[in-house]
């Protein structure tokens, strides 16, 4: 086998095939996401925030307070009925300036739906719907480069689209599924760059003379975009951080990885030499200077949360600016005071154990006042729960300790990557939740759950088999697979009312409750 088969081995499949497929997966997951998107026409669970928060960004340029509570029902029923006059007036800046505990670039994405379509509910989830579609295309399409297999990214791709608590967040108007798209964007950046570093370091050792540490790999742009991926998920939110900081630590193994494979005498030296310049660039300035950017409209104008424009302008342009990040900082360590020393209850809350069990689920929307004729029973019923589905997060419970054992006993870097991906955006949460007992919720999951995906399919693989495998094996592994893929889709299809508010009879909604704690 030559080095570059060795190091990058080659597609199954024709780039044909290999944009087909996946594109064919996301747009049927799209319609599945956009098919009545603005029902319930209602402010569903936190949307009553960010659709607000969103629509004072595109607005003002920064938060502002609205009438009375954030969470008044008189505000929320102002804004369904298309009354926008619902932020405060203030006598002062400071009286109107909104104190948010997030950064804005998830707002802004909602916010660029609502300034196209309206201050409506399609207008504020379809940024959403968006990039939930999206992130199908970009999941089958990272499988497929992991597995070189485009079936297998076609598999991925189909398990995200049919996975319950993926689509439910597809369709509202919070953070976390912007949350998951740049985290899953930057990953499968660092994935492409990874092949293309090989590809250049083999091109190298067949061409040049060979050198203890090896080559410089140039510029890797994608490992630049992948650094500004995971600067544009720490903007969204500031539990983008751990990814970013497991991510820069996978790609410099991945390097001295491929430094040790081609034969180099000092892998470790070369990667600390030639890698980690490059690597700083990408991870640590891209990052910071997305973050820094999503809050322009705080630094531009002197509305916001405790901006102190005065003070800033008062003296010259370098008073300006030293003021202008000194007020910053500040509010930024409010906000880590804040989540930090959170732990109000909430009759929602879970625990991260609890997460991949799918023990507590998060009810989004509930109307029972319906009328008998709406769904022809006694009581009929609305509700949204933000729940996974449940034939792939079990699968996948199974499938992530499968990872761990094929890893211990071959060390594949994918196994690794997946195990890792999973970890970053659940382990931190153990820890808040046993150090400072933090109040947390169901769906700060969702990050994760492309890299269950990617467990499962890996283990898919492991089914199929292996291209030369004997024909009868191969069948075998097939119908497997496909026979797991069409559980996942009944599974889909039966919790489908009660992850689109769809009118049904209360026992209709009964009967889809898995556990009593869903209730």
């Amino acid at each position: 086998m030559s080095a570059i088969h060795r190091l990058v081995p080659p597609m199954q499949e024709g780039p044909l095939w290999g944009w087909l497929g996946p594109v064919f997966v996301a747009v049927l997951g799209g319609v599945l996401r956009f098919i009545d998107l603005g029902h319930p026409r209602a402010v569903v669970f936190d949307e009553t925030y960010y659709a607000k928060d969103a629509y004072s960004l595109i607005t003002f340029g920064v938060e502002r307070e609205t009438l009375g509570d954030a969470k008044d029902p008189i505000a929320d029923r102002m804004l369904i009925a298309g009354n926008l006059d619902i932020w405060e007036r203030c006598d002062t800046v400071e009286q109107c300036a909104s104190y948010v505990a997030h950064p804005p670039l998830g707002k802004w994405m909602i916010g660029v739906g609502e300034w196209l379509f309206g201050m409506n509910p399609f207008g504020w989830r379809i940024a959403a719907a968006v990039i939930g579609t999206l992130s199908i295309l970009i999941l089958a399409r990272v499988a497929r480069r992991m597995t070189r297999s485009t079936l297998l990214g076609c598999f991925a791709g189909l398990l995200l689209a049919l996975d319950g608590l993926h689509f439910v967040l597809s369709r509202t108007a919070l953070l976390d599924i912007f949350l998951m798209f740049w985290v899953l964007a930057g990953f499968a950046c660092l994935v492409v760059d990874r092949d293309k570093a090989r590809g250049r370091l083999v091109d190298w050792y067949e061409t040049a003379p060979l050198t203890p540490e090896g080559p410089w790999l140039g510029i890797r742009p994608w490992r630049l975009a992948a650094g500004l991926c995971l600067g544009a998920a720490c903007a969204v939110k500031w539990s983008g951080v751990f990814f970013l900081l497991a991510f820069a630590v996978l790609t410099l193994l991945w390097d001295a990885g491929a430094r040790k494979a081609v034969g180099l005498r000092e892998p470790y030296r070369g990667t600390w030499l030639r890698d980690v310049p490059t690597a700083l660039n990408a991870l640590v300035v891209a990052p910071a200077v997305v973050y820094l950017a999503s809050w322009t409209g705080w630094f531009a104008g002197d509305k916001g949360w405790g901006r102190n424009w005065e003070q800033a302008t008062s003296s010259g342009p370098l008073f300006f600016v030293f003021d202008s990040l000194r007020s910053w900082l500040g509010y930024q360590v409010q906000v880590l005071g804040y989540h930090t020393s959170l732990t109000e209850t909430h009759t929602y809350m879970s625990k991260p154990w609890q997460w991949p069990l799918l023990q507590r689920p998060l009810p989004f929307y509930w109307r029972d006042d319906l009328p008998p004729s709406s769904c022809g029973a006694d009581k009929c019923v609305q509700a949204e729960l933000a729940v996974g589905t449940p034939a792939l997060w079990f699968a996948a419970a199974f499938a992530l300790v499968g990872l761990i054992a094929w890893y211990v006993a071959n060390r594949d870097w994918r196994a690794g990557a997946v195990l890792l991906g999973y970890a970053a955006g659940w382990a931190p949460w153990i820890y808040y939740a046993v150090a400072d007992n933090r109040t947390m919720y169901f769906f700060y999951m969702i990050p994760v759950v492309p890299f269950m995906v990617l467990a499962v399919t890996l283990m898919a693989g492991l089914a199929l088999g292996r291209r030369d495998a004997p024909p009868v094996r191969r069948a075998a592994g097939a119908a497997g697979v496909g026979a797991y893929a069409l559980v996942v889709l009944i599974n889909f299809w039966w919790l489908s009312p009660v992850l689109s508010a769809q009118t049904i009879s209360h026992a209709q909604w009964w009967a889809r409750m898995l556990m009593r704690s869903w209730v």
